[in-house]
């Protein structure tokens, strides 16, 4: 990562970082502590830790609801936001509402700097960009020391979020580089560690108004795409194309269906292509005194690993797993609802089982198998669902296994699979987790 240059000492200045458990979020954390900032953290949720403050955009409507938070604070990075409504979680209240309060707060408490991480785009691309530029102009007509930065797609080699990811998924295929569309669609990518350094040299200077951010030079899709693949040692660099028009249904689909990291405004933005105007990046140099890095330096500067492939490899499989977990849960219901009850009473006849109520067990299991299948499919807390499921199978596993032990050779190997299916709902479990 390219080093910033001696300045005044950080030390003992105090910054609050809005949305610090995002991708960004946390790249700007990490820029400004190494500069010496004291960082507060700006999350939704307090977990206990000592340097979080409680910065809920869903509901910190007014400037006094802010007033904690800002307390002590010499400079304000907002850099949460939403890519998809869920509840309370809405455009208006994540990128206008909440931040204008923030503003008006900021304003009151006389803190000296505010930055707004934007994004590159045009209002029309869809209510994302649109709710995010409304507030940019709202910030900078309040606060006109303010700074906003609007940056192109952006990427780190160490670790990824949401398109970025779905986009390295698709670079690691065995075999074949998969791309929407042709690829020909222009993009200008920034390294997430360089917009870190932008935000430092921000806080220390006086730059404001309204910036375009992207690296030093356009590159097509297809170019993206085969530097990633390249840079995770994956042979093979036949392209596949998908068409536009089954990207576009997918793109529907995954803005209903409120799932996958493409969603219309994404594939809006994506083909009108991602580029600041023109001279955006001679004002960046003039005013920042910085050039973002070329892709090609940032990921010759970061070799690759194991770890890189597996989950470039695994973002794919997970939603894949997942739904065929649940597909297994349908079907037990399913099974367990519709075998007729003298076969189940015959599979317990010669058990310790045989006074059991086996049918009403089955018909209960089944039922509990439903809810379990409909649960995880909602998205909703998916590792709860996974373990119960897991302490589910797990119990049938030692019950059935020990009371009925010849289930064990029972030709289907209906018992002998839960060893496999067990393994399969912990792997699950651990990549539920997309942050």
């Amino acid at each position: 990562m390219p080093a910033i240059p001696d300045r005044p000492s950080a030390k003992s200045r105090v910054a609050l970082v809005v949305g610090a458990d995002g991708f960004l979020g946390g790249f700007i954390v990490a820029a400004l502590r190494a500069r010496g900032w004291r960082v507060l953290r700006g999350v939704r949720q307090l977990n206990g830790a000592d340097d979080e403050r409680c910065t809920d955009l869903a509901r910190m409507h007014a400037p006094q609801d802010w007033q904690a938070a800002l307390a002590n604070v010499e400079l304000v990075v907002n850099a949460a936001g939403i890519l998809r409504e869920c509840g309370a979680q809405t455009f208006a209240a994540i990128h206008v509402e909440g931040p204008l309060a923030m503003t008006k707060a900021c304003i009151e408490a006389g803190i000296p700097r505010l930055i707004q991480i934007s994004a590159l785009g045009v209002a029309a691309d869809g209510d994302f960009i649109a709710s995010k530029h409304r507030f940019d102009e709202l910030l900078v007509a309040l606060d006109p020391q303010a700074l906003v930065l609007r940056p192109s797609v952006v990427y780190s080699s160490a670790g990824s979020y949401g398109g970025t990811s779905l986009l390295r998924a698709l670079a690691a295929l065995p075999g074949v580089v998969v791309l929407p569309g042709d690829g020909r669609w222009l993009l200008q990518p920034i390294a997430a560690e360089d917009l870190g350094i932008l935000v430092v040299r921000a806080a220390e200077g006086d730059q404001r108004g309204i910036y375009q951010v992207g690296g030093p030079q356009p590159m097509s899709l297809r170019e993206y795409q085969t530097l990633w693949r390249q840079w995770l040692r994956i042979p093979g660099q036949v392209a596949f194309s998908v068409p536009e028009w089954l990207v576009s249904i997918q793109a529907w689909l995954g803005e209903r269906l409120g799932r996958g990291p493409v969603g219309e405004t994404m594939w809006r933005m994506l083909r009108r292509g991602n580029l600041p105007e023109a001279g955006a990046l001679d004002r960046l140099r003039e005013d920042f005194d910085f050039v973002p890095r070329t892709l090609q330096a940032a990921l010759a500067q970061r070799p690759s690993q194991v770890q890189d492939r597996w989950q470039a490899r695994l973002y794919l499989l997970a939603p894949v797993l997942r739904m065929a977990i649940v597909l297994v849960w349908l079907l037990s219901a399913v099974a367990g609802w519709s075998a007729p009850a003298d076969a189940i009473a015959a599979l317990s006849a010669e058990s310790a089982m045989h006074n059991w109520p086996v049918v009403m067990l089955a018909r209960t299991t089944a039922v509990l198998d439903f809810i379990l299948a409909a649960w995880l499919a909602s998205g909703w807390r998916p590792r709860w669902a996974l373990a119960l499921m897991a302490l589910s199978v797990l119990a049938y596993t030692l019950v059935f296994g020990c009371l009925v032990p010849a289930l064990w050779l029972e030709p289907l190997g209906g018992l002998v699979k839960n060893l496999m299916i067990l393994p399969a709902l912990a792997v699950a479990w651990v990549l539920a987790e997309r942050r």
